[in-house]
């Protein structure tokens, strides 16, 4: 009966993490040991990111009604779940660069906005600029065209200001000479 309720208890927290979380990262952490996963929660805290190691069967059931449901599948073998609340590129660049270090650590499917991503996706979603870069990208993209319609119109109404004083300082002329 105690069993029981530990489980339950824990398919509820495991669930609240899936549902509060942006972005899963699932990984093989077999060979690892407590140490260097404790390194690897350490690299992941700065990134806002949390990684827990799930019983299969209970992170089965955790994902059930919530967007991360189509993981069910891969919930097979020692699997470590990496969540991201915030930004799923810094996570996933925590996670390639422990993975570099430590090749014991196997990512196997990444899972992000409804989207599956292979390991390779995982390491080029890493290799992304932080999202501050490219919302300022996007910005000057955005800034561009427009510092160029301001230009165009300024030079508009400059010639149109130029043909007006052309007009004012003909009449101006014509008044004296008559």
């Amino acid at each position: 009966m105690i069993a029981k309720e530990v489980k339950a208890e824990k398919v509820s927290a495991l669930h609240s993490s899936f549902v509060d979380a942006k972005a899963a990262i699932l990984a093989d952490y077999s060979g690892l040991n407590v140490q260097q996963l404790a390194e690897l929660r350490g690299q992941l805290r700065p990134a806002a990111g949390e990684l827990q190691i799930v019983k299969n069967t209970l992170a089965r059931r955790a994902v059930e009604e919530t967007a991360f449901a189509p993981l069910a599948n891969h919930f097979v073998g020692p699997i470590s779940v990496a969540f991201s609340r915030h930004d799923p590129i810094a996570v996933a660049k925590a996670l390639t660069e422990y993975a570099k270090k430590e090749p014991k650590l196997n990512l196997r499917v990444g899972f992000v906005e409804g989207q599956f991503l292979s390991p390779e996706q995982i390491t080029a979603l890493a290799e992304l600029p932080p999202r501050e870069v490219l919302l300022a990208r996007m910005l000057a993209g955005m800034q561009s065209p427009l510092s160029g319609l301001v230009g165009v119109l300024q030079g508009v109404i400059r010639q149109f200001v130029y043909v007006l004083q052309a007009v004012k300082d003909a009449k101006e002329q014509a008044g004296q000479e008559g």
